[in-house]
C-alpha cells in the first residue's frame, strides 16, 4: 500500500479522535503526510477535525458514515428485505429481554454478578455485545426503510 492508502485505511477506523502524529506513527508515515491525507478526508466529509486542548484531532464523521450506510442498505436491499431485517432485529432483542428479564445490554452485563457458571457469564457478555451492535443497527435500518421510496426515486438514473 502507498502512504496515502495506509493513512486513508487507518483514518476510516478512527472512532476515537486521534492526532495526525498518532496516525503517522500507526501508518509509518510522516506527520506532514498523515495531515495531508487526513485533511483531504475532512474535505470529503469522511472525517471530522476537532480542536481540543490546543491539538487538532481527527475521527470518523459519524453522521456522514450513517448517511452512507443508509444509502448502501437502500441500494443493496429491497423494501421487503429491509422490513425483514428490522423485524428480525426487534425479535432478537425482545427474546433477550424476555429470556434474561432485562431491558438493555448494560443490565444484562450487570446480571453477570448473579451467575455462578463461567460459561453462562461468557454467554451473557457475548449476547450483550451482539445486543449493543443490533441496537446500533436498528435506527439505521429504520431510516433506510422509512426513506426507501424517496431515496430510490432520487437514485434512479434517467434514461
Amino acid at each position: 500500500m502507498t502512504r496515502g492508502e495506509r493513512v486513508r485505511a487507518a483514518a476510516r477506523t478512527l472512532r476515537t479522535p486521534r492526532t495526525a502524529s498518532w496516525v503517522a506513527e500507526e501508518t509509518e508515515t510522516t506527520t506532514k503526510t498523515a495531515r495531508k491525507y487526513l485533511d483531504q478526508l475532512v474535505e470529503d466529509n469522511v472525517l471530522q477535525r476537532i480542536e481540543r486542548g490546543g491539538q487538532t484531532l481527527y475521527c470518523v464523521d459519524q453522521l456522514m458514515a450513517t448517511y452512507r450506510e443508509v444509502a448502501t442498505l437502500q441500494r443493496e436491499h429491497d423494501r421487503e428485505e429491509l422490513a425483514d431485517t428490522l423485524e428480525s432485529i426487534q425479535a432478537r432483542i425482545a427474546e433477550w429481554e424476555a429470556e434474561y428479564g432485562v431491558e438493555s445490554p448494560s443490565e444484562l452485563l450487570a446480571s453477570i454478578a448473579d451467575v455462578d457458571d463461567p460459561d453462562g457469564a461468557d454467554a451473557r457478555r457475548e449476547i450483550a455485545s451482539e445486543w449493543e451492535h443490533l441496537a446500533d443497527r436498528l435506527p439505521v435500518v429504520k431510516a433506510a426503510l422509512k426513506e426507501y421510496d424517496w431515496a430510490t426515486d432520487r437514485d434512479a438514473i434517467p434514461v
